[in-house]
C-alpha cells in the first residue's frame, strides 16, 4: 500500500468559473491543451478519460526538445462534479493501491475560483525539478489555457 502520509499541496486562484476549471480536468479536448509541464505537449489522440468513480484515464506527455514521451494514467476514486476529483496517478498499468493519489478541490471565491491540488503517496517540494515542480508547471499551463495568469497560493 502506498504511504499516503507523504505528499504536498499546490494551490492556485483562477479568474475562471468552477465549471470552466472542471471541464479543463474532465474533457479530453481541454486536457490535451494543458495537462503537461512547460516544455511538453499532450497529443489529443493520447488522451482517454472516463471521469466516473472506477473509470480510468491515461494520457501521454511528449518532451518538446527530445521527443521522449511518458504515459501516465490511473483510476478515478472520487468524482463530485464541479467540486472534487480524486484519482490515482502514475504508470497506467500499476496497481491503483500502490499509486499516489491526486485530489483536486475547486472552490468558488467570489468572481474567482480557488483550486487546490493535493498529491498523497509521494514526496515533493518546490525546486525538486520533478513532482512538485511538474505539477506547479502543469497548473501554470492550465492558467495559460484559461487565458490568464494564475495567482500562486
Amino acid at each position: 500500500m502506498v504511504d499516503l502520509s507523504r505528499g504536498f499541496t499546490v494551490q492556485r486562484v483562477f479568474d475562471a468559473s468552477a465549471e470552466q476549471i472542471w471541464r479543463a480536468w474532465t474533457d479530453p479536448d481541454e486536457v490535451a491543451h494543458w495537462w503537461h509541464p512547460r516544455g511538453a505537449t499532450t497529443p489529443r489522440e493520447s488522451v482517454e478519460l472516463d471521469p466516473r468513480v472506477g473509470g480510468a484515464y491515461r494520457y501521454t506527455m511528449v518532451n518538446d526538445a527530445t521527443g521522449d514521451d511518458v504515459t501516465t494514467g490511473g483510476v478515478y476514486r472520487t468524482v463530485v462534479p464541479v467540486e472534487r476529483l480524486a484519482f490515482t496517478w502514475g504508470d497506467p498499468g500499476a496497481d491503483p493501491d500502490e499509486s499516489p493519489v491526486v485530489t483536486i478541490s475547486i472552490v468558488p471565491a467570489g468572481d474567482l475560483t480557488r483550486l487546490s491540488l493535493e498529491l498523497r503517496g509521494a514526496d515533493g517540494m518546490k525546486g525538486d525539478g520533478y513532482l512538485y515542480d511538474g505539477w506547479e508547471s502543469a497548473l501554470d499551463s492550465l492558467a495559460e489555457h484559461l487565458g490568464q495568469t494564475a495567482v500562486h497560493g
